[in-house]
């Protein structure tokens, strides 16, 4: 019986610190309903139809899906590798991923939706006969390279909408402190319950199998003559 409270015990234990754990790792991504993945310091929504069968958006279509939070725009190449990767899990075909990328007239560029600059290099060594106003990008997973696109006559199958992660890095020590708090004050707990139970075991053994038994004496050479005075004159 013990042991079964012991063990529930500890069960509680660890669903708490997992809850813990996962409450500072998911509370990072938007609470909307939709399955976002965490990456480095950005989450991820991969949209898919039915039977996670892709189905054809345009640009605009891209857009208003994320409206509320921004297209996919990738700076590294581990960010560009994941992509890729989980584009797998989330569709059955090798498909092409928009990129939330325009032509920017004033500085001749293509840039990020966020007017950002594009750093990564990534570009399939293909070239385009687009008018640049016209021209958009998209993401091959099937090779992990960026291809220019028609901005209006070249629907894509794949979107992903990507939002920064709302905790800074400045709040993760925070989260990390309190689950190793929580770690600490239940490994505390346990062996203050441990010594607790320990003690009341050894008491309660020690007590109930102790039996005091006199050490044997033989008697004196006196108390053996008075003892067979007292039986003659009985006997007598």
């Amino acid at each position: 019986m013990e042991s079964v409270k012991r063990h529930s015990f500890f069960r509680l234990c660890s669903s708490v610190i997992f809850l813990l754990w996962d409450y500072s790792v998911a509370a990072d991504c938007p609470a909307d309903g939709h399955t976002w993945v965490p990456f480095e310091n950005s989450c991820y929504y991969f949209v898919h139809g039915q039977d996670d069968i892709a189905k054809s958006y345009t640009i605009e279509d891209a857009k208003h899906i994320c409206k509320e939070y921004g297209l996919l725009s990738i700076n590294t190449i581990e960010e560009n590798n994941f992509i890729v990767k989980y584009s797998s899990f989330v569709w059955k075909d090798q498909i092409n991923v928009w990129l939330g990328m325009f032509y920017d007239s004033d500085s001749d560029s293509l840039k990020w939706f966020d007017k950002t600059d594009v750093v990564l290099n990534n570009w399939d060594n293909s070239s385009t006969d687009l008018a640049l106003i016209d021209v958009c990008a998209a993401l091959h997973t099937s090779s992990g390279k960026w291809v220019k696109v028609s901005c209006e006559d070249d629907p894509e199958h794949g979107v992903v909408c990507e939002s920064a992660q709302s905790n800074s890095k400045d709040n993760r020590p925070l989260f990390s402190a309190l689950v190793i708090l929580s770690v600490l004050i239940i490994i505390g707990i346990s062996a203050v319950v441990w010594f607790l139970h320990q003690k009341n075991y050894f008491s309660s053994t020690s007590f109930t199998s102790f039996e005091y038994h006199p050490p044997f004496r033989s008697p004196s050479g006196d108390e053996t003559s008075l003892v067979e005075a007292e039986e003659k004159e009985y006997t007598a």
